[in-house]
């Protein structure tokens, strides 16, 4: 009986000692997680495009999503990469410089692989109206996006909005 109370005088102590320090480090590590997470955010862009009759593309942004997380991997923006009809989606800061720039291929014309008795082959879709989306890790100084569009002569603004 006396070694059953001496062991639970000295084992008691020692376990809730080890549960505090343990709460401890999960309490620790949860705020170094959220002030990570904080810091580092994705914003989505959704958006409409329907043509008109002309075949002119009318864009329209229909919500934008701020969410928790890190992109992995950006590739580099490259102008060789762009072909006519693809779209490049620019965020701008308050000062109007770049904060960071995208490329999305032809949303009109999407390439679609096919599985046939021959094997996989590629055709191109032709749609009047599209939806698309485009991520960027967010900042607090980025105030709009613009679209251009690429065509034979170069580039054409095609949207512009504050967000």
């Amino acid at each position: 009986m006396i070694m059953k109370n001496v062991f639970n005088v000295f084992i008691v102590p020692v376990f809730l000692f080890f549960g505090v320090q343990e709460r401890n480090n999960l309490v620790h590590n949860k705020r170094s997680e959220t002030l990570t997470t904080k810091s580092e955010r994705i914003i989505y862009l959704f958006f409409k495009a329907d043509k008109d009759q002309s075949g002119n593309a009318k864009i329209t942004l229909q919500s934008t999503k701020i969410a928790d997380g890190r992109l992995k991997h950006m590739p580099p923006f490259e102008r060789s990469n762009i072909r006519k009809g693809d779209l490049v989606i620019t965020l701008a800061g308050a000062d109007g410089k770049e904060v960071g720039k995208q490329l999305v291929k032809d949303p009109f014309n999407p390439e679609l692989e096919v599985y046939e008795k021959e094997g996989i082959s590629r055709h191109k879709a032709s749609l009047q109206n599209t939806e698309f989306s485009a991520r960027f890790s967010y900042s607090e100084n980025v105030q709009s996006v613009k679209i251009e569009k690429a065509t034979d002569d170069g580039s054409q603004v095609i949207f512009t909005q504050k967000l």
